[in-house]
């Protein structure tokens, strides 16, 4: 006998209402995004608050920076993330639609993308304002996991981004055709890895607490660098060990490539994800170490 979950009856909108023939809609996915931007600024706060956690006891910007700093991240994570998944994932549809690219409320975001968007923001934001620019950088990096968990947990509610299929007896039977198609031989329903719930426990509580430890037991943000440098590696780390528990996007998997492995090794490989992390894993150890090797003795 196979145990699984059933999905809970939570639907992808919180509310919503009927405003003259129109329909006026507040998902989950865009409540986590609205409460992690504004819990990530909180905790911006909290540390520019203090002084002493920073060199020299001078924090890198002020409170109304932080604030500004906030409209340009916005920018960078619906800009880059859109953009990351139409040349990533999709490109050859967008081009032949390219109209298509503006409904962003369709869905169709990439993390990678939207991450490399808030690093064209943020550099933009301090040779604006002429900011120390690795420090702010930390404090960006330290709020990240907030809105990182918090994704991830609108991801579940939303259905979407689910896992390979498992006999495990935490797996999940998600609604819809896609997500109860089995495999061959597989017995029906088909239970998948929570792997939303996975990359919200490593991106976003565990990775979180880490930075948090460092920050406020071990002084980390003394030395610019050093807390995006574990966030990059960190995530770059996490994300790769979910992919081996996630279901890889439709355009990759094909009868032969079922797992929709990028580069193949044999029966095993490589997928999208695990390809744009490696860079981020490589990218968070250069930064680390150039910290490391730059702070005092």
């Amino acid at each position: 006998m196979v145990y699984s979950i059933p999905f809970p009856d939570i639907g992808p909108e919180l509310f919503s209402i009927e405003l003259g023939g129109f329909t006026l809609a507040l998902r989950w996915y865009a409540l986590a995004y609205i409460a992690g931007l504004l819990i990530g600024l909180w905790i911006v706060r909290r540390v520019l608050a203090r002084p002493e956690l920073w060199p020299a006891n001078t924090p890198p910007m002020s409170r109304e920076q932080a604030e500004a700093l906030l409209t340009w991240v916005v920018l960078g994570v619906v800009l880059g993330g859109r953009l990351g998944f139409v040349l990533l994932y999709q490109p050859g549809y967008y081009l032949s639609n390219p109209l298509e690219i503006l409904k962003v409320w369709q869905g169709g975001m990439a993390f990678h993308g939207g991450l490399a968007g808030v690093i064209v923001a943020g550099a933009l934001f301090c040779w604006h304002h002429r900011l120390r620019a690795a420090q702010v950088a930390d404090a960006m990096a330290l709020a990240a996991p907030t809105g990182l968990l918090l994704g991830r947990i609108a991801n579940f509610i939303n259905a979407e981004l689910w896992g390979r299929p498992t006999t495990l007896p935490w797996g999940v039977v998600f609604p819809g055709d896609a997500a109860q198609t089995c495999p061959p031989g597989w017995d029906s329903p088909c239970a998948r890895h929570p792997s939303q719930l996975y990359e919200a426990g490593l991106e976003g509580l565990l990775l979180g607490a880490v930075l948090v430890g460092l920050v406020f037991a071990r002084g980390a943000l003394k030395v610019p660098g050093q807390v995006t440098g574990v966030f990059l590696t960190g995530y770059g780390l996490a994300r790769f060990t979910v992919e081996h528990f996630r279901q890889a996007d439709a355009q990759f998997v094909t009868p032969d490539n079922p797992w929709g492995h990028v580069f193949r090794f044999g029966d095993a490989g490589i997928t999208m994800g695990q390809l744009l992390s490696l860079p981020m894993v490589a990218a968070g150890l250069i930064v680390l170490g150039l910290a490391l090797a730059r702070r005092p003795a």
